[in-house]
């Protein structure tokens, strides 16, 4: 077993798979729920759901799992699910990732069925976006799109 820091997400990763589900929630239009947990043997893992609505049935082709409760650390905002955050869900299952501690497999996902869909070191890499913070020009540059408009005669407007 397990039980250090090494097999738990940092927190740049929690922060990153937070940003994943609320970015999920946006692209989708549903709430997408990221839960993380720790398994038996000590490694953390998060999984990724959308949760059914009450009168709602799951589809016996698509798994489906229980969210929440009690215990439940929530990343992200829940697809701004207002509800108790200790309350129990039924959720179509996404994915889910988890720590490993197998050398260039930091990372094990699992896809929809629950089988191994990919490894990586590289958290990012198993992620449907890509986020990463985009460079800004240096306030110092000058605007080039200031010199068109010099050559305009006044009061004329480009549209």
């Amino acid at each position: 077993m397990h039980d250090n820091d090494a097999f738990r997400f940092t927190e740049e990763e929690r922060e990153l798979l937070a940003k994943t589900a609320d970015a999920l929630t946006a692209y989708s239009g549903k709430p997408v729920f990221a839960e993380t947990g720790i398994a038996e043997n000590g490694m953390e893992w998060v999984a990724f759901g959308i949760p059914l609505a009450p009168e709602e049935e799951a589809d016996e082709e698509t798994m489906h799992i229980q969210m929440g409760g009690e215990q439940a650390q929530w990343l992200g905002s829940r697809g701004g699910v207002e509800d108790d955050p200790h309350a129990l869900y039924d959720c179509v299952f996404l994915w889910a990732i988890q720590i490993s501690d197998e050398e260039g497999a930091r990372f094990v996902k699992l896809d929809q069925e629950g089988d191994v869909a990919d490894v990586s070191d590289d958290l990012a890499e198993l992620l449907p976006f890509g986020f990463t913070e985009a460079e800004l020009p240096d306030d110092d540059e000058e605007d080039d799109d200031d010199e068109d408009d010099d050559a305009l005669p006044p009061g004329v407007t480009l549209h």
